[in-house]
């Protein structure tokens, strides 16, 4: 009787494997032939966690991962951290599967606005500051350097603070500038909160190196706060 129960649980086990394998090909063919459009957001997750995961059923994971993170774009830029802490159960494989889509995308942006004009690749910049700043636990404050055409000629982290604060010296944003031979200057950080709604500090600090610049023959074009998927333009709220 034992082994009759044994042989049947090998039965479904090997028909459960088998309907796996068979939806894993089916969307792998929908895909190849119709397209990204053709597949649900799980589903591409489920394609992706198929190569980590390749022995278990990914939709219950996949489902669970856009629940928590709320969209692909925010699995994909979440940090390896984030992804511990939703699912402290999750392997290192699937970890490296799931940032590598978004640390790759990140990368394919950022060669999109560098050496062009801002101006042309506005939205792409935005997306960029989105995809490397609003998933920060802590404060980052990054500078846009420009030259005279307004075009992009660098990108870096020139500070990094604490959940509510990052220190930031006019001296060192100017010297930098300069060093680089830079133009102009777009100030960008982020609110760990959310909320981009810019704060009293961001405004005086933000005040004090549009003077210090202007004294240089540096132009701030703007000061960009990144909250989660929104943010707030200095120049477009009238405060430079």
């Amino acid at each position: 009787m034992c082994l009759i129960a044994a042989r049947n649980a090998l039965s479904d086990k090997d028909s459960i494997e088998e309907d796996y394998a068979g939806h894993r090909d089916r969307l792998r063919t929908r895909f190849l032939t119709a397209g990204a459009d053709a597949l649900q957001d799980y589903e591409m997750l489920e394609m992706l966690l198929f190569t980590a995961l390749p022995r278990r059923d990914v939709k219950p994971l996949a489902k669970a991962l856009l629940r928590s993170f709320g969209s692909l774009w925010c699995v994909f830029n979440a940090s390896p951290e984030a992804l511990r802490k939703a699912f402290p159960k999750m392997t290192d494989g699937t970890i490296a599967a799931l940032t590598i889509v978004g640390a790759a995308a990140l990368r394919m942006t950022r060669q999109e606005i560098l050496n062009k004009p801002v101006l042309s690749t506005w939205q792409r910049l935005l997306d960029y500051c989105q995809g490397v700043m609003a998933n920060e636990a802590t404060e980052q404050f990054r500078l846009l350097f420009l030259d005279r055409k307004n075009t992009l000629i660098a990108d870096e982290v020139q500070q990094r603070g604490t959940v509510d604060h990052t220190p930031v010296y006019p001296r060192e944003v100017i010297k930098r500038a300069l060093e680089l031979g830079a133009s102009a200057i777009i100030l960008v950080h982020n609110h760990p909160s959310g909320d981009p709604t810019p704060s009293r500090a961001d405004i005086d600090m933000t005040k004090e190196i549009v003077t210090a610049a202007k004294a240089m023959g540096l132009a701030v074009h703007d000061h960009l706060v990144i909250g989660k998927g929104k943010h707030a333009s200095f120049k477009s709220l009238g405060i430079i």
